[in-house]
């Protein structure tokens, strides 16, 4: 009885996280499709809106060679391209 009760309550702690979870909306912008489709597939994409703040062209020119060189990630390089330039625009410092 004791070990049914447990999973009970971790079954509800867990459902109570995944409600709690928001789905994260990008800005609207050429290039948007590309992010979700590769860069979503793989990790959350609340880690855009996070590291935004310290972000400019360059180090989102390097994450994406990081995702494509060194974690593997299929990419193309015109849709490399793409998602380092929607998020260089959009979620990028500004000079």
């Amino acid at each position: 009885m004791k070990i049914a009760t447990i999973i009970i309550a971790l079954a509800l702690v867990a459902t109570t996280v995944i409600a709690a979870e928001q789905r994260i909306v990008l800005k609207e912008a050429p290039g948007r499709d590309k992010i979700e489709a590769n860069c979503g597939s793989c990790h959350s994409l609340d880690y855009i809106l996070t590291n935004s703040p310290f972000m400019n062209r360059q180090v989102w020119d390097a994450e994406v060679t990081k995702m494509i060189k060194a974690f593997g990630a299929p990419i193309s390089d015109a849709d490399g391209k793409e998602i380092a330039e929607y998020l260089t625009k959009n979620y990028g410092q500004q000079p």
